[in-house]
């Protein structure tokens, strides 16, 4: 099973995305060519194996990561996970 982080958009050259997972420090790379519309800096995108899918609303990520945020919250010891997100 996978679940779909929300990304946002850092940079773009040649058509290939350089992505911020959550909050966190870890850095993707996503090929924009499946995406409707232009992705621009600043952008959300869903990624699976490394195509964005979709650009999402800022508030629909927003609401995603904040669920995430939640969720580590919430398993015992995970706690410094919320901060990823």
């Amino acid at each position: 099973m996978c679940l779909a982080i929300p990304v946002r958009i850092e940079s773009i050259e040649n058509g290939v995305a350089d992505c911020r997972v959550g909050e966190g420090d870890t850095f993707i790379k996503a090929s924009l060519m499946l995406t409707e519309g232009e992705a621009k800096v600043g952008d959300y995108l869903i990624v699976h194996a490394g195509f964005a899918l979709r650009i999402l609303d800022p508030k629909e990520a927003e609401e995603s990561l904040q669920i995430l945020r939640e969720m580590a919250r919430s398993v015992e010891g995970q706690e410094h996970l919320a901060d990823k997100f």
